[in-house]
């Protein structure tokens, strides 16, 4: 069975997916895959070049903070970097489930519902937190502006959008709390998956 986790940008999604992984549950970590194979396959690389021009690299690795820049102020830069990057990571996730021997998997992804992603998986699971918590998260983590974590939401849907289409919504304020549901929802993929 196929589970996806996806919430905004400091939702906590990453947190929960460890929250699963320590459960036993093999993680796929969409976002970190997407960078890895912006990095080491030739022809997602050159298509990205194409894209954004020789500073989307500085040597072999993404010039991440350049590249933040061009697509998170450029709607149609960000679509077109995408559609380059989205395939590759479907198929890579489609390589790595097939590797896997446990009940369900989970897919880890920022953007599973944007993308339409989600319908390709057997159960979705959104991380939420309040909108203010998230902005503080993202610059402590990222060491980043609001201003720049405010632009990366909007590029997101609001969690309202996301919600009817969960089949479970961790509300992540306490991490306590969060780990008791992760827990919950763990029994329930279980007896699902082995039915």
């Amino acid at each position: 069975m196929y589970v996806g986790l996806t919430g905004g940008i400091g939702s906590g999604k990453s947190t929960v997916a460890g929250y699963f992984g320590g459960l036993g549950v093999p993680v796929y970590n969409s976002d970190l895959r997407a960078r890895e194979l912006m990095e080491q396959d030739a022809s997602l690389r050159e298509g990205i070049v194409g894209l954004l021009g020789m500073e989307a690299y500085k040597g072999e690795k993404l010039n991440r903070p350049y590249i933040a820049a061009q697509v998170f102020a450029q709607k149609h830069l960000l679509n077109q970097l995408n559609a380059l990057v989205h395939p590759a990571v479907r198929e890579d996730f489609r390589q790595w489930t097939a590797r896997q021997h446990a009940p369900y998997v989970i897919q880890e992804a920022a953007i599973l519902i944007e993308n339409g992603a989600y319908r390709e998986l057997d159960r979705l699971i959104l991380v939420t937190a309040p909108k203010g918590e998230r902005i503080k998260r993202v610059i402590r983590r990222d060491c980043i502006t609001e201003q720049d974590v405010l632009a990366r939401m909007n590029n997101q849907w609001e969690d309202e959008e996301k919600i009817s289409l969960a089949d479970f919504v961790i509300h992540n304020t306490d991490l306590a709390t969060t780990q008791q549901q992760v827990r919950e929802i763990h029994r329930v993929l279980l007896e699902t998956a082995t039915g």
